[in-house]
Formats: C-alpha cells, structure tokens, sequence
C-alpha cells in the first residue's frame, strides 16, 4: 500500500531590496525598525515586540486607521542571521488563522549597482483558500513598504 501525503498549502512572495543582506534582516527582525513597515496599506505597527532566538516569542499589533487592532503572535524556530527566520504565525480573536508557519529567506543579490537583498517568504499551513490570498496580498503590500525603505539602494 502507497503511502500518500497531502502538501501543506503556502503562498510564497518575493521581493528584491536595495540594501546589503545584514541590513535587511536587522529590518526584520529589529522591533524599531518593523514598526515601520510591517503592516499592509494604511495600517500602522503600534506594538512590536521581538524575542529573537529559538522558542523566543514575538508580537506584532497593527492598528487600522479607525482604531482597530490585528494582533499577531508566534514562537520563533529558527534564527540564521542574516540568511533566515522561521517562525510560527497566529491571529489573536476570532481569526481562523492561528497555527501557521513563516519561512523568510535572505538571499545576497549584489552585483555592480550596488547591495541587494532578494526576500523569500513563505507562509505554510493556511488551509482555507479565501484566507491564503488574503495573506498573499497582506505580504505583498507589506513587502511593498518594506521596499520603498530603500529607493535606488540605501548603504
């Protein structure tokens, strides 16, 4: 008898920017520096908090223009400055998304117009179709932030 085994369903969104490895992954996983990009479109970061190492937590609010919070929170797997994080992700409330898994990867991408950094992530594990596209446009316009940081390539 065969043994199968349903994959688990992920989006994967990538992204080339302007800046030195080290750089961006200080970006990501500096609470400072995520407060300034890490919410989709006309959200803001009001709490960032960052324990960064294996089994270290994290938590991450964003607030809508109206006063709404969207409160996330996972356990980091993984910690591989400045090459990749893997952490777990899960909506607080009512959500249906709580057991997720996030793999952001940091490829050096430099050549001779100067740093970059291509960004690979992965989101695993959202099972629900409507809820894996709504996540796929989130960190599309998430990592569209994160890129206007760096117009042209900040040293």
């Amino acid at each position: 008898m065969a043994k199968t085994t349903a994959a688990v369903p992920a989006l994967e969104v990538r992204r080339i920017i302007r800046a030195p490895r080290q750089r961006v992954f200080d970006a990501w996983t500096q609470p400072a520096q995520l407060k300034a990009w890490h919410a989709p479109g006309p959200l803001t970061v009001s709490l960032a908090e960052i324990d960064l190492r294996p089994g270290g937590a994290y938590r991450i609010h964003m607030r809508a223009p109206d006063g709404t919070e969207h409160r996330v929170t996972g356990v980091y797997r993984e910690v591989d400055p400045p090459s990749r994080v893997v952490y777990t992700w899960g909506w607080e409330g009512d959500h249906v998304v709580k057991d997720s898994v996030v793999t952001v990867e940091f490829h050096d991408r430099g050549d001779t117009t100067g740093d970059a950094t291509e960004v690979v992530l992965t989101h695993a594990g959202i099972f629900d179709d409507t809820e894996r596209a709504n996540h796929a446009k989130g960190w599309t316009a998430i990592l569209d932030k994160f890129e206007a940081l760096y117009p042209g390539g900040a040293a």
